[in-house]
């Protein structure tokens, strides 16, 4: 089937990137045959009938052009091996976990620890807890996101072929911790962070005048306004010149108010950002986007691209990030079960549309020039998290948080052009 590719230029950079993009090579999906963890609590991906949305995006800019997306199907899905991968003990002698209950099955009391054995590290959340409340949101969106974390660690410690990723597991005093999961300066990667984060407590005034200037309406009782937050994190970075950046995020919140309702949203979403573009690298990353959210309605793909595009806009530079892919938040009907499970969707999708780009590109030749100018777009990439990244600014606000974690996403290396000579920034 014939690909429409859309003019995709916005402003200076873009356009000499594409200057050097030189001759498009011929390309096709290869996938690794390998193992995963089913996801957790289904047997496959659900039809839905479609979902409504939260607010519009707002505050960006309108974009002169797009990315028309292919409609061709794509199958498969890359895989990995566990034996690069550091991974801590699966189950924490502390988690607490209880005896057989009378009347059921040693195997159903065990089917959570068996699921928590293909994780990087331990539940943040008590086994013991996790097992007491199996349907409840919190507790299958915080399975979801360690299965995420731990499927895409193991894929690219297979496409990397040497170094391992150091697991950190570290706790909030304020309630919560999380699980970060780093490899760096391997064969492929220059930085890889996988990161996941289960924190509950009372959110700052910071953070709650972030969620209302997207025109939420909380309701605070003695300045306290009790939350529960969970999501995956994940920024990849190659060192091949011609390997794209990947970014990642999915998460869910729950605020509960001083009258005791509650209000709950998802966010999240996926985009690439290529040092030098590449048609096809462009169509298979949207299309397989495309494919995981057409499972949930058709309007879905379009309405999140946008938000996407408009969202990852460098604005005191007139630029965009990279080539988009989706972004969404707020996302708060038609109903947790159905926003699961499009969310679910898309954490599914991140492997198949990465991971063969990098086996693509990971040999690929390069010259100092071109390497240059990857630091160069690096150095933009700071600047949009550091100035205007939502997750960034949430978690510096969070008391407790774990910085570290919080800036994991910024590359090993940038550089930043002065006065016509590239300053080196590390």
């Amino acid at each position: 089937m014939a690909m429409h590719l859309g003019r995709l230029s916005a402003g200076f950079c873009w356009l000499a990137a594409r200057g050097g993009c030189g001759k498009l090579r011929s390309w096709s999906l290869r996938c690794a045959a390998g193992r995963f963890c089913r996801p957790p609590g289904t047997a496959c991906a659900e039809q839905s009938r479609g979902l409504w949305y939260g607010p519009t995006a707002g505050g960006g800019p309108r974009l002169r052009s797009g990315l028309a997306a292919g409609l061709a199907g794509l199958a498969g899905l890359a895989a990995a091996a566990f034996g690069l991968v550091e991974r801590a003990e699966m189950v924490s002698k502390s988690s607490g976990a209880p005896s057989p209950s009378p009347g059921r099955p040693e195997e159903e009391d065990d089917e959570l620890a068996r699921r928590c054995s293909c994780f990087m590290a331990s539940p943040v959340t008590d086994l013991h807890e996790l097992r007491r409340r199996p349907g409840d949101m919190k507790t299958k969106m915080e399975l979801l996101i360690l299965e995420t974390q731990a499927q895409v660690c193991q894929a690219l410690a297979q496409v990397d072929g040497g170094a391992r990723f150091s697991v950190d597991r570290w706790e909030r005093k304020e309630g919560g911790g999380g699980i970060s999961c780093v490899l760096q300066d391997g064969h492929v990667f220059e930085k890889a962070g996988v990161s996941i984060s289960v924190v509950h407590g009372n959110l700052s005034e910071e953070a709650a005048k972030q969620m209302r200037s997207r025109g939420k309406k909380l309701k605070t009782k003695d300045g306290k306004l009790p939350f529960s937050a969970m999501g995956v994190s994940s920024v990849i970075h190659p060192k091949n010149p011609h390997a794209p950046t990947i970014h990642f995020n999915y998460r869910y919140f729950e605020i509960e108010e001083a009258d005791g309702n509650k209000q709950w949203w998802f966010g999240g979403g996926c985009d690439l950002t290529p040092t030098y573009l590449n048609q096809e690298d462009a169509v298979h990353f949207h299309r397989t986007l495309k494919e995981a959210c057409d499972q949930h309605g058709p309007d879905l793909y379009p309405k999140f691209k946008k938000w996407c595009d408009d969202y990852f806009f460098i604005a005191h530079r007139g630029e965009r990030r990279g080539i988009g892919g989706i972004f969404f938040d707020d996302l708060d009907s038609p109903s947790k079960e159905e926003v699961f499970r499009f969310v679910q969707s898309c954490a599914q999708a991140v492997i198949p549309s990465y991971i063969p780009l990098v086996k693509k590109h990971c040999d690929d030749s390069f010259t100092p020039r071109e390497k240059l100018w990857q630091q160069l777009r690096r150095g933009r990439y700071v600047e949009f998290n550091l100035l205007y990244d939502r997750g960034t600014k949430f978690g510096l606000f969070t008391p407790g948080s774990k910085i570290e974690s919080i800036l994991m996403s910024l590359p090993l290396t940038a550089r930043e052009k002065i006065k016509g000579k590239p300053t080196f920034l590390s």
